[in-house]
C-alpha cells in the first residue's frame, strides 16, 4: 500500500501488495487502534470528525489518570504490576523465546542481540514497573521511533514517548463498487498519525484531509510504535482501559464514603436539648425571651491573638451544637436532656462491600486487600481459585503488552536489513516473550510437581517390565518428551564414562574345577 501524502518521519517500501490488501470482502475490517475511520469522496475531498471521538478519548485517559491516584486503585494497580513485571538480579524482566523459529544460528544470535537493543533504547531494565504502569493506566502506548534518515540502517536511535491525548490515527477508506453485485465496499486506502502538541480537545469538529496539517503534523505510521490493551467500546471505536470497568464501584465507594463520614461527623458528639418554659407569654415575647437565654448561654469571651483583643463572640446555633425549645405553661417546666450521639459508628461493612466490589472489577483477589492477611507460601492444592483466575489474567495481560517489543523488534530488524518486511510478517507469530516469574512460587510448584511424579513413580517401580514397559513411565509418569529422553540419556551415557556415576558390575562366579 503505497501512500500518496506527505508524511513526517520514514517509510518502509513494500515490494508488492499482499493478498490482504487486494482481498474484497463486504465486511469492513475490525480494528483495536481507536483508529479514526474516513471515507474520501466528494467535491470538498476527505473530512476527519476531530471532535467527538478525539476528545472523548482524551478525557477517558485523563479519567484513567485520576483513577489511579486513589488508594485502593493504586494498591490494586501495584499487586498486577509487580505480579506482571518480577524483577530480579539473577534473570531479565523479560527475555525472547525463538525455541519455535526455524531459522540459522547466526540469525537467531542477531535477533536475540538486537532484542537486548531494544530493552536498552527502553530502558526497560530500569523503567519496567513504570512502563508497564503506565500502559495499563492508559490502555494505550504510542512511541515515536527516531532514525538517522541518511544511514538508515544503524537502526533506531531513540525512542521517545508520546502523550496519547496529543495524537490520533486517521485511517482512510476508499469505496469501491464491487463489479456484478451491485454493492460497495469500504476498501483501506491511507494510514497516518496526526500529532497536535496542544491535543483533540478543542478542536474544530470537520477537517479535510488535505488542510490536516493546519491541525497536527503527520505522520508516517512506520514511525509509530503504537500498542493498545486490545479492550474496545460497544461501538469499536473508543480503546478502554483495564481501568474503565471500576469506573462506577470507585464512584459509589467514593460517594458511600462521604455519606458516612457525613454521618458519623454529624451524628459524633452527645447534643443537649433545652426546653425553656415560656409560661402564657406570646409568641413573639416567647421567641425573643428563648433568644435571651440563648445568648446567655453561649456568651463567651475570647482573646484575639492577633489584634490582642478581648471580644464577645457569640456563635449562631448549628446542627453540631444544642437544641433549644419552647415549652408552653401546663405542661413541664423547664428540663435539660441529652441527645446520644450516633450508634452506628463504627459500623463499616457497606464500606467494605464496596471495597470488595472494586477489587473485583479489577481482576485483584478479595484477600490482597485485608491488611492483616500475612503472606504464606503453602502447598499448590492450598491457592484459591480467585489467585488462579489472576495469575491467568496476568499473562493476557503480558501477551498483549508484548505486542510493544514485537513491534520495535520489528522495525528495528527491517531497518537493520536483517529481514525484509514480507519475511517478518511470515515469523512474527513464532517470535514469543517470556516473562520473568516470581521464583519462590514457581520453584515451590515445580519441586510440588517432581515430588508427586517421583513418589509415583516409586509405587510403580516394581512393575516396570511385567506390566509397564520403561519407556511408558517415562513418558507418562515422568511426563519426559522425546528430546528429553535422548538427551538424559547421552548425559547418563557420558557421566559413567566420566566416572560421575559409578555402575557396580557384577561379580564372576568362580569356576568350578573339570573332573
Amino acid at each position: 500500500m503505497a501512500l500518496n501524502l506527505n508524511l513526517f518521519g520514514f517509510q518502509f517500501k513494500r515490494n508488492k501488495p499482499s493478498d490482504k490488501d487486494t482481498a474484497v470482502s463486504f465486511v469492513t475490517p475490525q480494528y483495536d487502534d481507536g483508529a479514526v475511520n474516513v471515507v474520501a469522496g466528494g467535491a470538498y475531498g476527505t473530512y476527519v470528525d476531530m471532535e467527538g471521538s478525539a476528545r472523548t478519548e482524551a478525557e477517558l485517559v485523563t479519567k484513567y489518570r485520576e483513577m489511579s491516584l486513589h488508594p485502593e486503585i493504586d494498591a490494586a494497580i501495584s499487586d498486577i504490576v509487580d505480579e506482571a513485571i518480577v524483577v530480579d538480579d539473577k534473570q531479565s524482566a523479560v527475555s525472547l523465546d525463538l525455541e519455535q523459529l526455524n531459522l540459522p544460528p547466526k540469525v537467531k544470535t542477531a535477533f536475540l542481540q538486537e532484542f537486548e537493543e531494544v530493552l536498552k533504547l527502553l530502558e526497560f531494565n530500569f523503567r519496567s514497573y513504570d512502563i508497564f504502569r503506565r500502559w495499563y493506566i492508559d490502555g494505550r502506548m504510542l512511541y515515536h521511533v527516531i532514525i538517522n534518515e541518511e544511514a538508515p540502517q544503524k537502526g533506531i536511535i531513540e525512542l521517545r514517548y508520546i502523550d496519547p491525548r496529543k495524537i490520533r490515527k486517521v485511517r482512510e477508506l476508499k469505496r469501491k463498487p464491487v463489479p456484478g453485485v451491485g454493492a460497495v465496499v469500504n476498501q483501506t486506502e491511507n494510514e497516518y498519525y496526526i500529532f497536535n502538541e496542544r491535543g483533540f480537545g478543542n478542536q474544530v469538529s470537520a477537517v479535510s484531509s488535505a488542510s490536516a496539517g493546519t491541525i497536527g503534523i503527520r505522520i508516517s505510521p512506520d514511525a509509530i510504535v503504537h500498542t493498545t490493551s486490545g479492550l474496545m467500546d460497544k461501538n469499536n471505536q473508543l480503546v478502554l482501559s483495564y481501568l474503565h470497568k471500576a469506573i462506577k464501584p470507585l464512584n459509589q465507594l467514593r460517594s458511600l464514603e462521604d455519606a458516612t463520614l457525613i454521618y458519623k461527623i454529624s451524628r459524633a458528639p452527645e447534643r443537649r436539648i433545652f426546653y425553656i418554659d415560656v409560661g402564657n407569654l406570646p409568641k413573639m415575647k416567647a421567641e425573643q425571651y428563648l433568644r435571651d437565654i440563648m445568648t446567655r448561654f453561649k456568651n463567651r469571651v475570647v482573646y484575639d491573638s492577633a489584634t490582642g483583643e478581648i471580644r464577645d463572640d457569640r456563635k449562631f446555633m448549628t446542627m453540631l451544637e444544642d437544641f433549644w425549645l419552647p415549652r408552653r405553661e401546663g405542661g413541664r417546666g423547664t428540663e435539660i436532656s441529652t441527645l446520644p450521639a450516633g450508634q452506628l459508628a463504627g459500623d463499616l461493612e457497606d464500606v467494605k462491600y464496596f471495597q470488595r466490589g472494586l477489587y473485583k472489577s479489577l481482576n485483584v483477589p478479595i484477600n490482597r486487600l485485608e491488611p492483616d492477611n500475612t503472606y504464606s507460601i503453602g502447598r499448590a492444592t492450598e491457592i484459591t481459585r480467585d489467585e488462579v483466575r489472576f495469575t491467568k489474567f496476568i499473562s493476557r495481560l503480558q501477551d498483549r503488552f508484548s505486542h510493544l517489543f514485537s513491534t520495535i523488534l520489528q522495525k528495528q530488524l527491517i531497518l537493520k536489513k536483517i529481514i525484509t518486511p514480507d519475511e517478518w510478517e511470515e515469523i512474527k507469530y513464532n517470535v514469543n516473550f517470556k516473562y520473568a516469574k516470581d521464583n519462590q512460587f514457581a520453584e515451590l510448584k515445580h519441586i510440588e510437581m517432581m515430588r508427586e511424579r517421583l513418589g509415583i513413580l516409586q509405587a510403580t517401580d516394581q512393575y516396570v517390565g511385567k506390566y509397564f514397559s520403561t519407556e511408558w513411565v517415562r513418558k507418562n509418569v515422568l511426563q519426559q518428551s522425546e528430546d528429553d529422553i535422548e538427551m538424559l540419556n547421552a548425559q547418563i551415557q557420558n557421566e559413567i564414562k566420566t566416572g560421575v556415576i559409578q555402575v557396580q558390575m557384577p561379580e564372576e562366579q568362580p569356576q568350578q574345577p573339570s573332573q
